[in-house]
């Protein structure tokens, strides 16, 4: 039997890496003889280099060093080159909020991410994009690869989304070292401004008040003139512009297009390649709720299994909806959400041990609640088995409702 392992990353806990290696271990302690393969997934945000490094045996990590970090501080960033040639950039290793020592909605730029495109001298990225600490627009990018911008004297605007308030002009003659094959990976729908704008939607976690985002608003509106009177003219109401606090129009503006993040990621971890010929697929994230099957990366997996006929199992953190998809919850395994956080690992595992007895009870994938309760009796040895009155919320079985 074959199964694949391709969690998404559990947010605060564990990332997709690690997940998907314990799952596939705890799997492994009740059915060694499997054919098991790890492929953590990502949704072109944070940890996506980690993914492909992982799923991508012959890539390789090259680093930029003392490139621009979100609040002028130099800061290291790597890149990953895969076997193909195609170079992935993430936006966090140069920009992202996690290097910023205090939130600056105002001060905080993406110009270290246009240094690491320029530095990565490939003519084929991809740019993964979330974890940003800006609503720049992507100004800090393009004037990497040489645009300036201009207030109303004529004088260079500062970093950041004050460099949006004070734009009044663009000068594109320095522009220089695009790479002609530049795709942007995200799957948040934003646009560039408005209410589903970059500044509404993203604003107040990168510390921005209500005021500060009505004038961020109206400065990503003008960016949109400007850039487009300048030459470097993009869409801004088109889903995906809005990703990073605009980013993603900045690099649309300079001729890339968006690819959907979890899509993407699936394509060249080989995971969309490999479904057809799996028995089973397991994948996760923190929390299965109503959103997770229109816009997160679990919303990807599950109907892409669906497609080739393949069973799929959902593990999250917790799960807070009903739905046709089996899941196993480690909150409930657990006993409760701070014991679950506070060992995702060992949770991980035992999910895994539970998917892999369900499994081994009979021919079918999966099986009902009661099934899988039958499975946990008898003596407790295994420190990380559920109580028994836990186990008939652990895994649903909508076929046996």
């Amino acid at each position: 039997m074959r199964v694949l392992f391709a969690p998404d990353s559990f947010k605060g806990t564990i990332g997709s890496v690690d997940a998907a290696t314990a799952l596939m271990e705890g799997w492994a302690s009740v059915r060694g003889d499997d054919d098991l393969v790890a492929m953590p997934q990502a949704d072109g945000g944070e940890g996506t280099l980690d993914v492909l490094a992982a799923c991508s045996p012959d890539s390789s990590w090259s680093v930029a060093s003392s490139v621009c970090g979100p609040d002028g501080r130099p800061v290291d960033a790597r890149w990953l080159t895969l076997a193909d040639g195609r170079a992935v950039v993430e936006l966090a290793e140069s920009s992202g909020i996690a290097l910023m020592e205090e939130l600056d909605p105002f001060g905080a730029t993406t110009r270290g991410l246009g240094e690491v495109l320029r530095a990565c001298g490939s003519d084929r990225v991809s740019v993964a994009l979330g974890g940003s600490a800006s609503t720049d627009g992507g100004l800090g990018v393009l004037r990497a690869f040489g645009v300036r911008v201009l207030d109303a004297d004529g004088a260079d605007v500062p970093e950041g989304a004050a460099g949006l308030v004070a734009a009044r002009s663009v000068d594109t003659s320095g522009l220089a070292g695009v790479p002609s094959d530049l795709e942007v990976l995200t799957d948040t729908r934003a646009v560039l401004f408005g209410t589903d704008g970059a500044a509404q939607v993203f604003g107040p976690q990168k510390g921005a008040s209500a005021h500060d985002i009505a004038v961020m608003d109206e400065a990503l509106e003008r960016w949109a003139r400007l850039l487009a009177e300048a030459g470097l003219s993009a869409d801004p109401s088109l889903p995906g512009t809005g990703a990073a606090g605009g980013t993603g129009f900045g690099l649309v503006a300079l001729g890339a297009r968006i690819a959907g993040g979890a899509e993407r990621v699936s394509e060249l971890t080989g995971l969309a390649a490999a479904v057809p010929s799996a028995d089973l697929v397991v994948t996760g994230e923190g929390k299965f709720d109503r959103t997770s099957l229109t816009g997160k990366l679990v919303g990807h997996v599950v109907p892409m299994c669906s497609d080739a006929g393949v069973p799929v199992v959902v593990v999250a953190g917790a799960v807070d909806m009903d739905s046709d998809v089996p899941a196993v919850s480690l909150t409930d395994l657990a006993g409760g959400v701070d014991a679950a956080m506070a060992d995702a690992r060992g949770w991980l595992m035992e999910a895994g041990r539970a998917a892999a007895r369900s499994h081994a009870a009979a021919r079918r994938p999966w099986h009902s609640a009661h099934e899988v309760a039958e499975l946990f009796d008898g003596p407790r040895a295994d420190p990380w088995r559920p109580d028994q009155s836990a186990v008939d919320d652990v895994i649903v079985d909508p076929w046996q409702r």
